[in-house]
């Protein structure tokens, strides 16, 4: 049976030498079958044509390989791809590919919903259902890196901003995360590699003692504990204040920076006074900051501030020395907030 078997991808590179070994294979099939695992993105072992067909056939009755069902694929007008998959459970998750100039950036989900509840978010806001484990955070890799290779086209940029919190499923996504950077694996520089989180203080601190140097972003999106509070439960936790001395205390290489996000809400964040209190909180901050307009999803009472209100509030912040572009809302027209593909799929389901 399926279930009985070992599953190939939860296995560490040492745990699977070991398995091999155990086995009687030779200690360079481990180096072949990571090669086929996470570069060539096998999804069989009959695939792995380099592995003798007596060898193939004894891995296939020893071990699965795992891979999520892809359920659907949007594409918006400006190139947005977005991508439902359902796992070995039918818990699905979303993965979203984003074209930018000469980047082509995935962002990945780390759990299946989440229990943050921010009031901007649509995932927050259906709830959580459970983390997800290291491999199918990188699994969402390797499928869309095997669709778009057909295109002749590859991934340059990993952001794990997608569907949950990651630092609340932190030693999975430390996991994935070597995964994604390790020669033996994926082998993206964390230059590449984008955590972002709302702010899990303890986690921020964990994070900076791994020496893992991936780019951190901090969803900040307020300037008093009172608006936090009320758009992020999570800040009654950990304040504005306790917040940024993690970054401040969090190591940065020279030229690197944190990236603080700002989603901006119409009359609730978008003054001259939030901007002129935000770029004090920050000062002594190696840091950019990105401006993000608010994406509407049904059943929310957020609005996005009109243009010329984000632009006031962009010129107060660069005048201040700051970078801070206005991001481009991308895939509006394709289900624009990170979860609404989900949602829609379900209540088609449920409507069926």
């Amino acid at each position: 049976m399926k279930n009985k078997k070992i599953n190939i991808k939860s296995l560490t590179y040492e745990g699977l030498q070991s398995e091999l070994l155990g086995l009687g294979l030779k200690r360079f099939r481990t180096d072949q079958i990571h090669k086929w695992l996470y570069t060539k993105y096998a999804r069989s072992f009959d695939e792995m044509t380099n592995i003798a067909l007596s060898e193939r056939n004894l891995l296939s009755t020893v071990f699965f390989i795992p891979v999520p069902n892809l359920i659907k694929i949007e594409i918006s007008n400006d190139g947005t791809k977005k991508y439902l998959f359902a796992l070995e459970d039918n818990h699905t998750i979303e993965s979203v590919v984003i074209p930018n100039k000469n980047r082509l950036t995935l962002c990945i989900s780390s759990q299946v919903g989440c229990r943050l509840a921010c009031r901007f978010c649509l995932t927050g806001s259906k709830g959580f259902q459970r983390n997800l484990k290291a491999y199918e955070i990188a699994d969402q890799i390797a499928e869309v890196s095997r669709l778009l290779k057909k295109e002749g086209r590859s991934i340059s940029n990993i952001v794990l901003m997608g569907m949950g919190e990651p630092l609340a499923n932190f030693a999975e996504v430390m996991t994935a995360i070597g995964m994604i950077i390790s020669g033996r694996g994926f082998g993206f520089s964390p230059r590449r590699v984008t955590l972002s989180t709302v702010g899990l203080v303890p986690e921020i601190n964990a994070l900076a003692k791994t020496g893992i140097k991936v780019n951190l972003a901090i969803s900040l999106n307020a300037t008093t504990d009172e608006v936090r509070d009320n758009i992020m439960p999570i800040n009654k936790r950990y304040s504005i204040k306790e917040l940024l001395a993690a970054c401040r205390r969090f190591p940065l290489d020279p030229r690197r920076r944190i990236t603080f996000e700002y989603v901006m809400l119409k009359g609730v964040n978008d003054s001259v006074d939030d901007a002129r209190r935000l770029v004090k909180l920050l000062k002594g901050i190696r840091c950019k900051i990105n401006l993000i307009p608010f994406n509407p999803f049904p059943g929310s009472h957020l609005e996005s501030p009109d243009d010329a209100t984000i632009r006031r509030f962009q010129k107060i912040v660069i005048e201040h020395h700051y970078t801070a572009p206005v991001r481009e809302s991308r895939g509006r027209d394709i289900s624009a907030a990170c979860g609404q593909l989900k949602e829609r799929e379900t209540a088609s389901a449920r409507d069926s």
